[in-house]
């Protein structure tokens, strides 16, 4: 049927082959998984119903949902007690049904406030009960994220909510938050099944999947016994977790494309190297790429170095004058993404799990020569 394969296939329906993604989402798919769909869209696993046209409710998409089901549970090692859904809304939506499944009027919320995400979070918690910050790095322009004994969680609090990454500023966790006993809530978005995550060790997990997991529309909710236990029986039917937990993610028409999608990017995890697999595949692009930003002084890494994301690689240079000179030569050579979320600026390059390790490659040397030529 295809007379071209491959990325030269992929790159010759857009008149450009495909460039070096370094965007933060949607982000950058491994080119296996753009194949299968490309596959799926006329005929899904031989049904005769194309990917875009297949019902939620039949046999052949109920596959593909226990496949992606199982695959998120053996991938990242969730308790066979949790549960695990495929929702919509994006982890933005997920700020506020946390807070609203989990808290009640007067209730106690405490959260690490590391960058702009966080802060969307309380925001929204705040419409729901008595929701604070205990650590806000904001004053120091959120260059690093709290070390344990750094913040003291409070008496009555039901939930501490904390982001593992922060893809504005280039932070991350690399230590487990101290709940001290109580629900840990974690905002996974832009590391999931890049990073350690001890699954067991939190209560809700929420990632939307454009980062690391899949495409924009389906959002990942894994959640414990414990956390499901609180939802109470009077929320908004599509803002109820146990309304969606009861059909299995299909009490209304799901993003099938996207939940297909996640499927075969945790099937690509699989195959190569699992979770571990990743995780190194992330610390190797990530240290190459901090190692040339800590050459010279001509780059200026934004993160504390304790607190640096293997995620999302962010800095400026020593000119501020040069950052638009910088983008435009990247982008002439064949990278893209490059470009520091609006409300920070600077530079940031996503390595997500779809990003190779090729590609960090000719983005070092790029840098390097940009070096060269505009010192």
């Amino acid at each position: 049927m295809h007379s071209k394969t491959g990325a030269a296939a992929l790159g010759s329906m857009s008149g450009r082959a495909r460039i070096h993604n370094f965007g933060a989402g949607p982000a950058v798919l491994p080119l296996s998984v753009v194949e299968e769909c490309r596959d799926a869209l006329p005929n899904l696993s031989q049904s005769g119903f194309g990917l875009l046209e297949v019902s939620h409710r039949s046999p052949t998409f109920q596959n593909v949902v226990d496949s992606a089901m199982a695959r998120v549970r053996r991938t990242l090692s969730v308790p066979e007690d949790y549960t695990v859904l495929f929702l919509q809304g994006g982890a933005s939506l997920q700020f506020y049904m946390t807070a609203l499944n989990l808290l009640r009027p007067g209730e106690q919320a405490d959260y690490l406030v590391t960058g702009g995400w966080s802060q969307k979070a309380l925001k929204e918690a705040k419409r729901v009960g008595d929701a604070q910050a205990i650590w806000d790095d904001s004053v120091n322009g959120f260059r690093s994220v709290p070390q344990v004994g750094e913040y003291a969680v409070r008496d009555d609090a039901v939930y501490l909510h904390y982001t593992s990454n922060n893809t504005l500023y280039g932070t991350q966790f690399h230590h487990l938050p101290d709940s001290e006993g109580k629900l840990l809530l974690l905002d996974a978005s832009s590391d999931i099944a890049g990073v350690p995550c001890d699954i067991a060790a939190h209560d809700l997990i929420y990632a939307g999947a454009q980062k690391n997991l899949g495409p924009s529309g389906v959002t990942l909710v894994i959640l414990s016994p414990r956390a499901l236990s609180r939802v109470g029986d009077d929320l908004p039917t599509m803002l109820d977790y146990n309304v969606h937990a009861s059909k299995g993610s299909l009490f209304n028409t799901p993003n099938t494309f996207g939940i297909f999608v996640l499927d075969r990017v945790f099937n690509w995890l699989e195959e190569n190297g699992g979770l571990e697999g990743s995780i190194a595949r992330n610390q190797e692009k990530s240290g190459l790429l901090y190692a040339e930003l800590d050459k010279t002084d001509f780059w200026r890494p934004h993160a504390d170095e304790g607190s640096r994301s293997v995620m999302n690689v962010t800095w400026l240079i020593h000119d501020d004058a040069l950052e638009p000179v910088f983008l435009a030569e990247a982008e002439a050579a064949g990278m893209g993404g490059l470009k520091g979320h609006r409300s920070v600026g600077g530079i940031r390059a996503s390595l997500y799990n779809g990003c190779q390790l090729d590609s960090v490659q000719a983005l070092i040397s790029f840098m390097h020569q940009f070096e060269s030529n505009h010192r």
